[in-house]
């Protein structure tokens, strides 16, 4: 019976090693060595100090920044889902009626789709470039500068789909608020 139980102790001793330990190592070190910025979570610094990460969505409150899409989880990592309300769902149409009556109120413009509907993981760190756009004439009064700057730094932050063909056109949230920062900082509270 040892005959068979010792080769079968080391094969699964050896497939441990393999598997939990090696080819993760390695394909760690690969990773950090082929594309560091992204193997790391593709966080994003800003004065020595991580802000988020390119990756995850996460809120952004107040009149002079980009808002990102509604999210079923309050932009929790841990928790990261839908709401699995169908189309057929009363409180899902309550929901998006909600949330198109704000968009527009705040914006003046019609809401897109991404607006107003959370996606499946509920947290998306980008929206369309069209959301962005209709959202500029809002950031630029709240910042007091022309919406033609703001629009500007938007259309430098669309990302376009991978070779033209895969995906579609997208604004980083993250990325985008923080370049409006540097380019029009906001007026202190209580400032007029």
């Amino acid at each position: 019976m040892m005959t068979h139980i010792r080769p079968a102790l080391a094969m699964l001793v050896a497939m441990i090693l393999l598997t939990g330990l090696a080819y993760p190592l390695a394909m760690t070190g690969l990773a950090r060595a082929v594309a560091p910025g992204l193997s790391q979570g593709s966080l994003v610094e800003r004065n020595g100090r991580i802000v988020g990460s390119a990756l995850v969505g996460q809120q952004f409150a107040g009149p002079g920044y980009l808002h990102p899409r509604p999210s079923a989880v309050d932009y929790a990592t841990m928790p990261g889902g839908a709401s699995n309300l169908g189309p057929t769902s009363a409180q899902l149409k309550e929901q998006v009626a909600g949330r198109r009556a704000t968009y527009e109120a705040q914006n003046g413009a019609s809401a897109p789709a991404d607006a107003v509907t959370a996606s499946a993981s509920g947290l998306d760190p980008d929206i369309s470039p069209e959301n962005a756009q209709a959202q500029a004439a809002r950031i630029a009064g709240a910042r007091g500068i022309d919406a033609a700057i703001v629009q500007q730094i938007i259309r430098q932050h669309v990302t376009r789909p991978l070779w033209g063909l895969y995906g579609q056109s997208r604004v980083n949230v993250l990325r985008t608020n923080l370049a409006l920062d540097l380019a029009a900082p906001m007026p202190p509270a209580g400032a007029d």
